[in-house]
């Protein structure tokens, strides 16, 4: 129970078991060896003398006949470092030669201080499992108990034959909030917990879940977190600022609000129809020279490996892995696939005089044409990940999704694919169910949340012990996202604009029958006077647009025959290449209050002399619901001297600006515009009236505090620990503390009957239940007589503090 009055002794469950940061070893290279050198002849494969094994890590967990030899509480008490530091005969291990050196004893005491980090799937003999490829079809076991949905069926049977009890369900406020949580990241409102808990219709929780996922945008600004951490995709960082990396965040949120197949997904992104969709596939340039195995290539294998496969091709990206069975020979030629050049094979960053061939890991699906253009293969490749008879694309996804819902997956972790599931049948039903369903995931979502062992009580974690047994829901820690949206649903204190480059919602088909397409299309004075601009022409325009404030939202349009590259503030921001395709940019990041620069390079194509044309139209809306509105028209300049920016950025303009021409547009030029425009642009007039996501913005230091990554790599599971960092920046950090105080001072404006009633509201909010009568009166003589916005700071922080809020239970 919370002693409010006494808040800030409440972190004491937070800084129990934060593992200090200890200087990190490299398990592979310092740590393997040693146990191979010194441990592998009696304790490693099929050897156990005295009944211990170090094959993997949860043998050298369990221990010896005699008990455990590692103690993960007290790692510095534990009976290995006794045995091998002891300069006793009879006693030391291993028994025979000079025994491990004090550098190697120092390295594995460290490796125990930082709790025995061991590589997903590692053993030093693997056990004799390959995964299916292909789909299976499952027979259903008998129901049990009245339980006819799949899910329960299949699981019933699992917990039967390990003979374990089926928990029980959990109440309705649980479920309510583990539902709201999981499916679309946000707290159920005081409205919402009360009238669930009136309805007494039987088919509620199945209502609640279609309810959830029928809510498009606040499933895709939920989901946004998933695949941006998946696809390492983001809006600043390392590589956006030197131009070597771009991000897919518009086409990402498009797919997600259109719940697109997860099929087409995958084609998109591999091999791009547009350049919406290309940046996952092109990774990240890194500036200077790079080993071989951070090459784009070899980002690439390792990237549509891990996001789409659950295969860790890392280690096989730099030699023949000793985690699972993929060879060098295979990264490599899957990295050739996308290589527009000769790619030699190196072996730990040294060349081993083989070219590499392209080629997919799975021939039994078929085979790309090594002798293809690159954009055929690229479109082979998607064919073959998407190939009806590839079980192991669905089955990698529904795993992930079990694991976002459940708190461990069925194979565990996420991106060891090459372990055996617990349960191989629910497994490989969900995945067909999946496939037959279209790859629709929010059916899939559904299948799992309707089931009644979704709906039961969270089973609690034994000591953070990894155990692959299954028994129930496991309680899983709110994401970065999560949290900072929860704090901000609770005192309505979001930020009033977004930094993510896309645009919000779906379009209103009312609004965007008002929009009126204004521009005019413009070009240099190689057009005028009806002349056609020679093939190959590029020129600059440009334009001054002069903003009193920065806007909350600002949506553009634009389109050229035949191409443009337009940069606002000396930034590039988008390239098109297809005039019938109008291009919808969001601005409202790169824009800001005074004057902004908006230039667009611009190149006429064909062979012969042809009509060209640029066509633009920004929409902004401000904080205060004004809007701004900017056109290509006659006031915009052109040069023909192209400047020479690099890495993203214009570079300095020439002086020989002139007036442009307005030339009348081709009848299909008008068409595409009209067409296509005001459906972009209704996002941009729609009013900002949605919360903003924490989703939808750049991670700041309470974020990266609370594990949002930074994404230079890919990301399937965050950490679940909780760190000394984490536990200070909610203690006394900033963000939070200012986010707190103006959440109180919101609060303390509202009109409440009693300070139980807002004591109730914040309950009823953060927890989808009501105060017991101790955290009632706790809370009351924190608050007072008078409801201030200090003691109510400090009431809102302890609720915020408790395992409770901090947990999807």
């Amino acid at each position: 129970m919370i002693a409010f009055p006494r808040f800030a002794l409440q972190l004491g469950w937070l800084l129990l078991g934060i593992a200090p940061a200890f200087a990190t070893v490299d398990f592979h290279h310092q740590i393997v060896p040693i146990l191979r050198q010194h441990c592998g002849e009696c304790h490693t494969g099929d050897h156990r003398k005295g009944g211990f094994s170090m094959n993997d890590r949860a043998a050298l967990l369990q221990g010896s006949e005699n008990g455990p030899v590692i103690d993960p509480d007290r790692p510095e008490t534990s009976l290995l470092l006794e045995l091998i530091g002891s300069t006793d005969p009879d006693v030391r291990m291993p028994p025979k030669g000079p025994g491990l050196s004090p550098d190697e004893i120092g390295l594995i005491r460290q490796w125990l201080a930082g709790g025995l980090p061991w590589e997903a799937g590692f053993a030093f003999k693997k056990a004799a499992y390959e995964p299916p490829l292909k789909p299976r079809d499952v027979t259903l076991p008998p129901a049990a108990g009245g339980r006819e949905h799949p899910v329960d069926r299949l699981v019933d049977a699992y917990l039967a034959a390990q003979k374990l009890p089926r928990p029980g369900p959990a109440d309705d406020g649980t479920f309510l909030r583990r539902a709201h949580l999981d499916l679309i990241g946000l707290l159920p409102t005081p409205e919402e917990v009360a009238a669930f808990e009136k309805d007494s219709a039987t088919d509620k929780r199945l209502r609640l879940v279609r309810d959830l996922l029928a809510r498009d945008v606040d499933y895709a600004e939920h989901w946004l977190t998933f695949w941006n951490d998946l696809l390492r995709n983001d809006y600043g960082g390392t590589g956006f600022i030197t131009g070597g990396r771009k991000q897919i965040s518009q086409w990402l949120y498009e797919s997600l609000t259109e719940n697109k197949p997860f099929d087409q997904f995958t084609r998109e992104l591999l091999a791009p129809p547009t350049e919406a969709s290309r940046g996952f596939i092109e990774g990240i340039k890194w500036r200077g020279e790079v080993s071989a195995g951070q090459t784009v290539e070899i980002q690439f294998a390792q990237s549509i490996g891990q996001s789409f496969l659950g295969i860790n091709l890392k280690c096989a990206s730099c030699h023949d892995s000793f985690i699972d069975r993929w060879k060098l020979d295979e990264s490599y030629g899957l990295a050739a696939i996308y290589s527009d050049r000769p790619l030699e094979i190196h072996r730990c960053d040294k060349p081993v005089g083989r070219t590499a061939r392209a080629s997919w890991l799975f021939p039994e699906l078929g085979q790309v044409n090594p002798a293809a253009p690159r954009a055929e293969r690229l479109s082979q490749l998607a064919a073959l990940m998407t190939h009806p008879q590839n079980g192991r694309f669905s089955r990698t996804l529904v795993n992930r999704l079990w694991h976002r819902l459940m708190g461990h997956g069925i194979v565990h972790p996420l991106d060891a694919m090459q372990t055996e599931p617990w349960s191989a049948d629910l497994l490989d039903y969900l995945a067909r169910d999946f496939q037959q369903n279209g790859y629709d995931i929010k059916k899939s979502l559904e299948r799992i949340a309707t089931s009644e062992i979704y709906q039961a009580r969270s089973i609690p974690t034994d000591g953070g012990k990894d155990d692959a047994t299954f028994r129930g829901p496991k309680p899983h820690r709110l994401t970065a996202e999560q949290f900072v949206d929860s704090v901000w649903q609770l005192t309505g204190a979001a930020p009033t604009g977004i930094q993510a480059p896309v645009f919000r919602g779906k379009a209103d088909p009312a609004v965007a029958k008002s929009i009126r397409m204004l521009g005019q299309w413009i070009w240099g004075d190689s057009a005028a006077a009806g002349k056609l601009p020679a093939p190959g022409e590029t020129i600059v325009l440009r334009t001054t647009w002069t903003l009193d404030a920065a806007p909350a939202l600002a949506t553009a349009i634009a389109t050229c025959d035949n191409g443009f590259t337009l940069y606002v503030n000396n930034k590039r921001v988008v390239e098109g290449d297809n005039w019938e395709r109008v291009t919808p940019i969001a601005l409202q990041d790169r824009l800001k209050a005074g004057e902004n620069q908006i230039v667009a390079l611009v190149q006429n194509g064909g062979d012969r002399p042809n009509p060209a044309g640029f066509y633009f139209q920004v929409l902004a809306r401000m904080a205060d619901g004004r809007e701004a509105v900017l056109q290509s028209d006659a006031t915009w300049q052109f040069s023909p001297s192209a400047p020479k920016g690099r890495e993203g950025n214009l570079g300095a303009l020439g002086k020989d600006f002139k007036a442009v021409t307005v030339v009348t547009p081709l009848p299909v030029w008008t068409e595409a515009v009209n067409r296509q425009g005001p459906p972009h642009l209704a996002r941009g007039a729609s009013p900002a009236s949605r919360m903003v996501r924490a989703s939808l913005l750049k991670s700041d230091f309470l974020m990266r505090s609370l594990g949002r990554p930074n994404r230079d790599q890919i990301v399937s599971m965050r950490p679940d620990e909780l760190t000394t960092l984490e536990a200070l920046d909610l203690s006394n950090g900033e963000i939070l503390t200012r986010t707190l105080e103006q959440g109180a001072r919101n609060l303390t404006r509202r009109t409440w009957g009693s300070n139980a009633e807002c004591i109730r509201w914040v309950y009823a909010h953060a927890l989808a239940r009501a105060p017991q009568e101790a955290e009632l009166d706790a809370a009351a003589e924190l608050l007072g007589e008078t409801l201030a916005p200090e003691p109510l700071a400090d009431f809102l922080w302890a609720v915020l503090m408790q395992p409770e809020f901090q947990y999807v239970r």
